[in-house]
């Protein structure tokens, strides 16, 4: 009964959900009915492990997970699934799936939580999840994450590229026409992930045109209302051979390119010492390879598909990583989705019950794990830039550490809410940082001083430098010639300027530096909304 319950729900949902579905227009997803710009700001939600069901049905009703995710602020899910799933065990019932690989302990959890889903196949499980996300207003992204059910990803697995021991080609293009046509109907799953974090030694760009090209246009062909959502090579972090030669497919404005940024690979001791530096080599690899996608004559919508931290907050270089990216999202406005929402898995890696230490919610699924990082992530969760607008280009001053931005008070200048923050005209390196359409700036008092806005911007005080190669420290002269940077003082969320950070006096990055310069990191962003 549950079972045609489920069927019934999904029939219905077109007659429940937005007007959808959505294209793309140039470097944009839009609404195709109406034009509108949609931002897509999502969390990942895992369900391509071993029992091949959403994790976190153990231990709350889908139902609350799903409202949970629309409470929290996300408006999209990118569900992660395996090819297998559809290929060879889409008649298994969760309750064979999960007893196959000893999971008796989430068998007892499930039928106390979500009793209804044990005698589904495991692809009507998945329905019934994607139902109960678009109940609560949720698109969904379906990605590929695997072929065979595990946990992803390393170089020899199996699972890594076109050819290896679980990734037959054809076979995964079955399971793509496979899901692509079982969600046809339902305008809320608004499109697909081709494969996440193509690697390995297998890995050649001649196989990944050839397959993506096949991928994508088996996808089109069996849905064209979907979006299409094209992963690079080397773990999803170069894109960069596109310069060269287009992928070469006709999608009527569906393609979407995606990408992902960890701080993976730099030992949390080198970020601390040469934070800097490191932000400006990070950033300027993704612009390199991804973000050049969002410019130039032929640009593409780019969805970062995976970031994220410890949110114990224990890794270094998580918290200084972040910040970075946080600078470049807001900047260019991407499309994203935050790894992850899960707070635990009901086996990873021969561990039950394992902790996701990268999640939002905690071990239980009861609460948020770290309020203060969702809070951080308020300015890339606005829709800060519209295509096509009259409107004109103003600024936000943005603090990547905090998540805040820069507003003028009645008697100081404080990090606020980035929904009040005041507006700046745009900035020359070297030049005033004005308030929008006023002749007045911000400007320097002293060593350790508040902030202050000038009436005469023709002063050393108002004429700010970037001091730093990271490209986030403003610095601007005092009356005797040496740069101060701006700062936030914590204890009060003012803006003070102070000697910078990690920099010395000619304006060249320490080697090594003890000290966190994020504290005087800021950006201005772009915004015409």
């Amino acid at each position: 009964m549950y079972k045609i319950l489920v069927q019934l729900l999904i029939l219905s949902l077109p007659t429940l959900c937005c007007s959808l579905p959505l294209s793309t227009s140039s470097r944009w997803i839009i609404d195709e009915p109406t034009g509108a710009r949609v931002k897509l700001t999502c969390a990942n939600w895992a369900a391509h492990l071993e029992p091949m069901l959403a994790e976190g049905l153990n231990k709350q009703p889908a139902a609350r997970i799903a409202r949970h995710v629309a409470e929290i602020g996300f408006n999209c899910v990118r569900l992660t699934w395996a090819t297998y799933m559809f290929t060879r065990f889409a008649n298994l019932t969760v309750a064979q799936s999960l007893t196959g690989v000893g999971l008796e302990d989430a068998v007892e959890g499930i039928a106390a939580n979500n009793p209804g889903f044990l005698n589904l196949t495991v692809v009507d499980a998945q329905r019934a999840v994607v139902e109960a996300l678009v109940r609560e207003g949720v698109m969904v992204v379906l990605d590929n994450h695997v072929s065979q059910p595990m946990w992803c990803c390393g170089d020899h697995d199996g699972n890594g590229f076109f050819g290896d021991k679980y990734f037959d080609p054809k076979e995964w293009l079955r399971g793509l026409s496979t899901v692509a046509k079982l969600y046809k109907d339902t305008s809320m799953v608004i499109g697909m992930s081709l494969r996440n974090e193509l690697r390995g030694d297998r890995q050649n760009e001649a196989d990944w045109y050839k397959y993506m090209q096949e991928g994508a246009n088996t996808i089109h062909r069996e849905n064209p209302d979907f979006l299409v959502i094209v992963s690079g090579l080397y773990y999803d972090t170069n894109l960069g051979f596109l310069k060269a030669k287009p992928l070469g497919v006709n999608l009527n404005n569906k393609l979407v390119y995606e990408a992902h940024w960890y701080a993976f690979g730099t030992p949390a001791d080198k970020w601390a010492a040469e934070t800097n530096s490191l932000c400006a080599a990070a950033a300027r690899t993704a612009r390199d390879n991804y973000v050049f996608l969002t410019t130039g004559d032929s640009p593409f919508p780019l969805f970062l598909s995976e970031f994220g931290i410890d949110q114990r907050g224990v890794n270094e270089a998580d918290n200084r990583y972040i910040s970075c990216l946080l600078a470049v999202a807001a900047e260019t406005d991407i499309d994203w989705a935050l790894w992850t929402f899960q707070g635990s898995y009901m086996l990873r890696e021969g561990t039950l019950n394992l902790e996701e230490v990268y999640g939002v919610n905690d071990l239980n699924w009861d609460r948020p794990r770290n309020p203060a990082f969702l809070d951080r992530l308020q300015l890339i969760r606005q829709l800060n830039q519209e295509p096509e607008t009259n409107r004109p280009t103003y600024y936000i001053m943005f603090h990547p550490q905090s998540g805040q931005c820069v507003q003028i008070g009645k008697t100081n200048i404080i990090l606020a809410n980035c929904k009040t923050a005041s507006r700046w005209d745009q900035h020359q390196d070297g030049g005033s940082i004005k308030v929008a359409g006023s002749p007045r700036c911000l400007g320097v008092a002293g060593d350790a001083e508040a902030a202050r806005i000038f009436d005469d911007c023709s002063s050393n005080g108002s004429k700010w430098k970037y001091v730093s190669s990271s490209g986030l420290h403003l610095g601007a002269q005092n009356g005797e010639g040496k740069y101060l940077c701006l700062e936030r003082n914590a204890s009060e969320s003012t803006l003070v300027t102070k000697k910078c950070l990690c920099v010395g006096d000619n304006l060249v990055d320490f080697p090594t530096c003890a000290d966190n310069p994020q504290v005087q990191w800021f950006k201005l962003v772009p915004a015409n909304v």
